[in-house]
């Protein structure tokens, strides 16, 4: 299957500046050609346009007026989601590049516009905050709440994704997780796995069983992968790190793991690769390990 890469340098939803650079980062981390030699055609859609912070007032809110930039992230979102539809129906895999996490509101919806998906997080943080619980207001840590219709964001369609179901999304390697949160993951459907479970059990049991539940009765499913699920020691640049992810080679073992059962269901419908910061990296080298990670994901081995 072809590749459709989508770049969103949009760090409206963090709060720290940078990840707006992060698809060029990766880009430039040999994306393209780290793909081509694992036999994978990768058409590149260039990146979408997306506002300035410079340009818009983070105060001019909506929902409640606790969800900085909120507009601009619908905006972005929106065209997004478009994009995303659109690859799917040209019969290529999108592979969206942020840009902060917020913009996974838009490769949710576009991927369930016209099936029924699942979702595997792997991320640090559970992404479950709403305008009435978040602590910050960075919509960074929203967009599984959006998606899924949680709290306010009930009543901002444009943020749910149609074919997405609590039942099919699963969190892998929690270590930051607000109050407010571990109410809302206890209170769902949603499954989540904390690196206390990836600790004990071991990473590749862990993707597993995941892949199980987010498979279930589904058509196909969208892998998130923010990067600071990584240990900062592996992944230096990014926005909100936090000690005590997941080692190089657990990253790893966990993607191919999902390029496993693909090759065997061809499940696979969505990827994104979110959160990288060339600002705080170090020799892009964050951004490589991105390449290298989106790269196990589709199939790259050893031998």
């Amino acid at each position: 299957m072809t590749i459709s890469t989508i770049g969103v340098p949009m760090d409206l939803g963090a709060d720290r500046r940078g990840v707006d650079m992060g698809p060029s980062a990766i880009r430039y981390a040999g994306l393209a050609s780290t793909l081509g030699n694992i036999g994978r055609s990768c058409v590149d859609a260039g990146d979408l346009t997306v506002p300035h912070a410079e340009e818009r007032d983070p105060e001019a809110r909506s929902i409640e007026a606790n969800a900085k930039y909120l507009d601009e992230v619908e905006s972005v979102c929106t065209r997004l989601a478009d994009e995303v539809a659109s690859s799917l129906d040209d019969g290529a895999l999108p592979l969206v590049l942020g840009g902060d996490h917020s913009i996974a509101i838009g490769t949710l919806v576009g991927a369930s516009r016209d099936a029924e998906i699942g979702a595997i997080w792997f991320d640090a943080h559970s992404d479950v905050n709403t305008p009435e619980t978040t602590p910050s207001g960075n919509v960074h840590g929203m967009p599984l709440a959006a998606a899924l219709g949680m709290g306010t964001f009930a009543d901002t369609p444009w943020a749910n994704a149609p074919g997405l179901r609590e039942e099919n999304v699963v969190l892998v390697g929690l270590r930051s997780v607000d109050e407010p949160e571990r109410e809302r993951i206890r209170d769902s459907a949603i499954t989540a796995y904390t690196m206390s479970d990836i600790d004990q059990r071991g990473v590749v049991d862990v993707t597993e069983e995941a892949l199980d539940i987010a498979t279930d009765g589904v058509d196909g499913i969208h892998v998130s992968l923010d990067l600071d699920w990584l240990d900062p020691s592996h992944a230096p640049g990014v926005g909100t790190p936090v000690r005590g992810g997941v080692t190089y080679r657990e990253a790893h073992s966990a993607l191919e793991t999902v390029a496993d059962r693909d090759a065997d269901t061809g499940v696979l419908r969505s990827l994104e690769l979110v959160e990288a910061n060339p600002i705080l990296d170090s020799h892009n080298e964050t951004a490589e390990l991105g390449v290298e990670l989106v790269a196990s994901a589709l199939g790259k081995r050893v031998l």
